[in-house]
């Protein structure tokens, strides 16, 4: 039986699919790539339809460390699984590459999961929002970790109002510099990012936070100014449904 899981290198992967394949694709997902994954030395963490995109397929899956990813990842590519339904999964595809690399914003921000609980195939979608929030800045400006403007920002004066104002985040990630060591995958380069993800259990619940938040002094004169002088975007909301075998 699976342990639970706390990945210290998470992947936020994007991918844009060819009109109407999307729950031809989850399907398959939820089937066969879950815990033939697992059983290489992963963690799938959660699976999700773009409720903004009927084409757009999102989902994030963890590693212990850099050097077990690389490992994962071409035992799984390489293994039959991939090989037994890999034509089935990329001809739902347009593009698979839009991928942030991510690591824990600074020590209680990543997420705990337990692979054992995770319902079984053809489980209902649960009804409940995952939302993640990415934060672009400079790649010269700070990153995560490291207090003050920008990522730091984010992380130690924004994150404490989310949760002042509604539910606290589940998990806070930076930019995992590292580089890329399974390049048959790639991933962005030049981002410096953070990513929030909460979870509500409806849109209404969310909205209603997201004004809260906006209307919160601090934030209004004080934080959101100050962010607003550094990113290099602005921030882009995912509003994300879980699939039913998701775990988050």
């Amino acid at each position: 039986m699976s342990a639970p899981a706390s990945p210290a290198v998470v992947e936020l992967r994007r991918y844009t699919l060819r009109p109407g394949r999307r729950d031809e694709l989850i399907d398959l997902f939820d089937r066969e790539f879950v815990e033939s994954q697992e059983r290489v030395g992963m963690t799938v963490l959660g699976q999700f339809r773009d409720l903004d995109d009927p084409d757009r397929f999102v989902w994030l899956r963890g590693f212990a460390d850099m050097t077990s990813r690389q490992r994962a990842l071409t035992a799984f590519y390489d293994g039959p699984v991939w090989a037994a339904h890999r034509d089935q999964a990329n001809a739902t595809m347009v593009d698979s590459d839009d991928v942030l690399l991510l690591r824990p914003a600074g020590p209680g921000t990543g997420v705990t999961v337990d692979p054992a609980r995770r319902p079984p195939v053809g489980a209902p979608a649960p009804r409940r929002l995952l939302v993640a929030t990415v934060w672009s800045f400079p790649p010269d400006a700070e990153r995560a970790e490291v207090p003050g403007p920008g990522p730091g920002l984010v992380r130690d004066r924004l994150v404490p109002a989310l949760g002042r104002t509604g539910p606290a985040p589940l998990a806070v990630f930076g930019t995992e510099p590292a580089v890329n060591t399974f390049p048959r995958l790639p991933v962005r380069t030049g981002e410096n990012v953070v990513v929030t993800l909460g979870s509500y259990p409806d849109d209404e619940t969310h909205r209603r936070h997201r004004a809260r938040l906006a209307d919160d002094p601090e934030v209004r004169d004080e934080i959101l100014p100050a962010l607003a002088r550094v990113e290099r975007a602005a921030p882009q909301v995912l509003r994300l449904a879980p699939t039913g075998r998701s775990l988050l």
